[in-house]
């Protein structure tokens, strides 16, 4: 009988579904095979030792395949064993035809050896190229869930391992699983250096969960947050002022130290760090040291807690006023520059400031630049302790004698002295009589009689000029100069020239709208207001100019104020009339010979009307000749209009009362005088 024998029994798997679920497995032996082929082996061919041993090796790998079939099913976790490690990929054998193949990397950082055993999951028993599909990933992940699911649900900690840095956060190794960290969850404030924290094992708190996607998201900020909260409580149960407390430095910042107390943050500002000057506080600490601090202030409302670290040790000040008694000489290091003053360390912890007006008797300093620098060595003089509130004040200038105590005794009033012109203001001149020593010139010691608008009129800069002391402050550093007290007042002098009722004239210098000043023979000024300048004016300048000289009779004389009032009207109450036209046509009003002009061009302007416009204007002019011919030639004024209106304001004062004098003057004397008194007072 001819039959086939193959080396691999040709079996027929027929799985019928049965109560239990489980695959049958049906073995085709020869005698149920069609013969098919050509005859490989015929009867005698093989040995019947060699037949039997052929049955006994088919009839083992029947069994074994029979038992792996039994558990190869399609989403089922199985067991296999590493056989091998080729690149990326790792070789699993799980008891079926044809090993299965995991990527490297879902094994995490533990690289597989051959003969590991290891727990998968079976995704296919056949891809469309024949391969068996398995996944440790997922493995894990079924095995893990209901943990990660139990500890979501009950806000249970799991521990994990961070593996790697990724976009946005952390992943962490949760049992085997991924799981996502994102990088807001990872500590109470932001991480400055996420790397540091890979491969750093901590307790997690599960805060999302999708199985479909197979994604996790945790927390470590939640478990830090919950721990502060316990600690918080338990710190505000037992915190007092006083107390000496170990913390840990949380951050740094340019005014102070913020300190983990343990639940809550407290300030270490950089005034409380340390007796002596520092810059900035990582001089003396850096974050995650762990430092001992005494509880300075605390506000229970606000919940602010003021720490302390100096206070740890003896303050320096406790015997600073024994140390540095006032106006002891003492020698110490610039250690900072500021635009008020100079910081001097006189010891460990003790500083004094030299304020920039304790630097130089004589010079003004700006800025303390100008004469140290920092780390120069100087020596001072204790001018004030104050023990209480931390403060020296030194001062460098009082090493030497004060000048202004020796310019008092050598300055005395009355004393000429000569000096150089340093600076002109608007109020005077400022006069260096010797090194670091100026006196002032006021504006108003400058000249007896004239009328002084700027210093500049009589100095300038660099000018060496003469003076007399008029009197010397030494505490506020003052000399008063005078430069007219050169000469002698020559007011008394002219009490019986410039008497009230003297006449004399006097030249224009300076008009306002009250009036002019006039310069009188012996270089003295005097003001006329502008009732008294003999003809009614708005304004002084609507019929005077400066320069022209005007007759006058003084009206008001005080020597005291070195004053002067004096009236054009007063003068022409004695005089003929003719001799008032003839000043009136001296000066004529502006204004009035403007709107003459004014007409004249409006008549021009209009030629266009005809010839009659023409000889009309020409006859005008003939009458204004021939009325002008006619008058005397004193008695010649500019217009008839302007000579009623002058005679009218002479002929107004005319009137002379009982006693001789004119009541319009009388009136106005009082008047005048407290016009000239204002001027007087704003001219000075």
């Amino acid at each position: 009988i001819s039959y086939m024998l193959r080396r691999d029994v040709l079996m027929q798997e027929e799985i019928k579904t049965k109560s239990t679920g489980e695959p049958q497995i049906k073995v085709l032996f020869p005698e149920d095979t069609q013969e098919i082929g050509e005859t490989i082996l015929s009867e005698g061919d093989v040995e019947q030792e060699d037949l039997s041993s052929v049955m006994e090796e088919m009839e083992r790998d029947r069994e074994l395949y029979s038992r792996g079939c039994a558990v190869l099913r399609e989403g089922n976790i199985i067991d296999g064993k590493v056989i091998a490690v080729r690149g990326t990929d790792v070789m699993v054998d799980i008891g079926f035809k044809s090993e299965g193949i995991i990527p490297l990397e879902e094994f995490g950082d533990k690289t597989p050896q051959p003969g590991d055993e290891v727990s998968i999951f079976l995704e296919a028993l056949e891809d469309e190229n024949g391969q068996v599909v398995i996944s440790k990933k997922r493995a894990d992940f079924i095995r893990v869930w209901d943990i990660i699911k139990d500890a979501y649900e009950t806000k249970k900690p799991l521990r994990g391992k961070i593996k790697k840095r990724i976009k946005g956060g952390m992943v962490v190794d949760l049992m085997g699983v991924d799981a996502f960290l994102p990088g807001s969850q990872i500590a109470l404030r932001p991480v400055p250096d996420f790397d540091a924290l890979v491969n750093e094992e901590m307790d997690f708190r599960v805060i999302k969960l999708n199985k479909i996607r197979r994604n996790i998201v945790v927390s470590h900020r939640i478990l830090l947050e919950e721990k502060r909260g316990k600690e918080r409580d338990e710190l505000l149960k037992t915190i007092e002022e006083g107390q000496v407390r170990e913390g840990v430095v949380k951050n740094i910042t340019d005014f102070g130290v913020f300190i983990d107390l343990g639940g809550m943050d407290g300030l270490l500002h950089i005034t409380d760090m340390s007796w002596t000057r520092i810059n900035h506080p990582s001089e003396m600490v850096k974050i995650g040291d762990t430092i001992n601090v005494k509880i300075l202030k605390y506000d229970r409302e606000k919940q602010r807690i003021s720490l302390g670290l100096k206070q740890l040790v003896p303050s320096p000040w406790d015997n600073v006023d024994e140390r540095f008694p006032v106006n002891k000489r003492v020698k110490g290091k610039v250690v900072n520059l500021m635009k008020y003053g100079a910081f001097i360390q006189l010891d460990e912890g003790i500083e004094g400031l030299v304020h920039v007006s304790e630097m130089s008797w004589t010079k003004h300093i700006s800025h303390p630049s100008e004469m140290l620098e920092v780390g120069q060595e100087v020596e001072c003089v204790v001018l004030d302790v104050d023990k209480e509130n931390h403060k020296i004040s030194l001062g460098i200038k009082q090493l030497e004698p004060d000048p202004w105590k020796v310019a008092a005794e050598k300055y005395t009033p009355g004393a000429r002295v000569t000096g150089v012109v340093r600076n002109l203001t608007a109020f005077g001149a400022f006069i260096e009589i010797e090194e670091g020593i100026e006196g002032l010139i006021h504006i108003s010691d400058i000249s007896w009689t004239k009328r002084v608008n700027h210093p500049s009129e009589f100095f300038r800069r660099g000018q060496k000029v003469e003076a007399v002391v008029l009197g010397i402050d030494s505490e506020n550093h003052r000399i008063s100069l005078g430069y007219k007290q050169l000469e002698e007042d020559p007011w008394p002098s002219m009490s019986k020239k410039y008497a009230v009722g003297a006449e004399t004239e006097g030249r224009i210098l300076h008009m306002t709208d009250r009036g002019v000043i006039v310069e009188l023979p012996d270089g003295v000024e005097g003001f006329v207001p502008v009732t008294q300048l003999g003809k009614r004016v708005d304004k002084p300048q609507d019929a005077f100019n400066e320069g022209d000289i005007l007759p006058l009779k003084v009206i008001e004389f005080e020597e005291k104020d070195h004053r002067i009032v004096l009236s054009v009207n007063a003068y022409f109450q004695s005089r003929e009339k003719a001799d008032l036209d003839r000043y009136l046509a001296a000066h004529p009003t502006k204004m009035m010979q403007m709107r003459e002009m004014a007409k004249v061009t409006h008549l021009s302007g209009s030629t266009s009307a005809g010839e009659e416009t023409t000889e009309a204007l020409s006859e005008t002019a003939e009458e204004k000749t021939a009325e002008a011919d006619s008058v005397p030639e004193t008695e010649k004024i500019p217009s008839e209009e302007s000579s009623v209106e002058e005679n009218t304001s002479i002929e107004d004062n005319s009137a002379v009362s009982e006693s001789g004098e004119t009541v319009e003057n009388a009136e106005k004397s009082d008047a005048v005088s407290d016009e000239m008194n204002d001027e007087r007072q704003n001219a000075e």
